[in-house]
Order: structure tokens, then sequence, then C-alpha cells
């Protein structure tokens, strides 16, 4: 019962246009700052001359956590704003309420399904980045860092591809770009952290 409910909201809040293409622009920017913040903590954390296990795995844990619940709460408050002033231009047209309407249960519905996938894309970025330090820290923290750096550029790829099917684009020329994009980015802040430590 409950679960057929919580479908049924899904597959309204799916049904209207603008779901979708809100899912994809923000997860896709989410994403992005999620990975390159976790490079960062990666670079900072596990490339330095004492690197410390516990260190990054909190960072990485605590800022996927945080920037989960950040950015989850602001799409939240901007789609709800966005959407209640459409509702309301609907209602001046329709010169009644919609809130117990389908358009008005589909629109919460879709606020909600927009704000849950944009807090996912953190948890998603960070639980990929730290399960090498889980798996290979008893190794090496170091071939953990560069398998973690491995599959951040790979996620990159993974986004632009993504990108370019939704964009009706080449999805290879961009997952190339954004790999590439991932690549300069750590190479710019790897020597920044070689030059201040």
């Amino acid at each position: 019962m409950v679960a057929s409910k919580i479908t049924s909201r899904i597959e309204a809040a799916l049904s209207l246009p603008e779901t979708w293409p809100s899912i994809r622009r923000y997860f896709v920017n989410t994403m992005f700052d999620s990975i390159f913040v976790m490079l960062g903590i990666i670079i900072a954390g596990a490339f330095n001359d004492t690197p410390h296990l516990s260190v990054v795995i909190a960072t990485i844990l605590s800022s996927a956590v945080a920037l989960g619940i950040s950015t989850g709460i602001s799409v939240f408050e901007a789609e709800n704003l966005e959407q209640g002033r459409r509702i309301d231009e609907i209602e001046k047209a329709m010169l009644r309420s919609m809130e117990e309407t389908h358009i008005g249960r589909s629109s919460r519905s879709s606020i909600y399904l927009i704000a849950l996938v944009n807090f996912m894309a953190p948890i998603i970025a960070g639980t990929v980045m730290l399960a090498p330090f889980l798996i290979f820290s008893a190794i090496d923290i170091r071939t953990a860092a560069w398998t973690a750096v491995g599959l951040a550029i790979t996620l990159l790829g993974l986004t632009g591809y993504f990108m370019g099917r939704a964009g009706k684009r080449n999805p290879w020329v961009q997952a190339v770009r954004m790999g590439l994009v991932g690549v300069g980015a750590f190479i710019i802040c790897f020597y920044i952290e070689s030059a201040v430590a």
C-alpha cells in the first residue's frame, strides 16, 4: 500500500514537464561540484608527506553528507519557490485553489523528488570515491588515492556522457571533455598542494 502510493506520487511528479529537466540540471551540477570537492580532499589528505587514512575517510564522508544536505535543501527551497509561483499563476487563471488537485499534488511530489535526487548526488560521489580507501587501505593509502582519482575522472566522464545523451549531442565527446576537465583540475590542485605543503 505504502509502496504503491510512493510509486504513484513519483509517476505524478515525473508527468510534469519541468521535473526531468530540473533533475538532470541539478544532478549534473551537484555531481560536478561534489567530485571536485572530493578530489581536493584526496589531494590534500592522501598525497601529502604524512597521509592519515582516518582523516581522509572522515572528511570524504562528512563532506558528502554536508554537501547532500546543503544542496538538497537549497534545491528544495528554489523549486518550492518556482513551482509555487507557477501554481499561483494557474490559480489566478482558473480562479480556484490548486492545492488539493492533481496539479498541486504532482507539483509537491516533484519538489520532493528533485530535492531527493540532488541530495543523493554527493552521497553517490562520496561513496564511489571512498570505496578505494576502505578496500586498498591495508595495502597502501597512495594506491587507494590513485584509484579514487581514477574513479572520480570516470564519474566525470559518465556524467558528461549522460549530459551528451540528454542534450542530443555526441555523448562520447562530452564524456572525454568532462574527463579532461577532471584531469586538468587534478593537476592544478596537485601542484597547489605540492607548492603549499
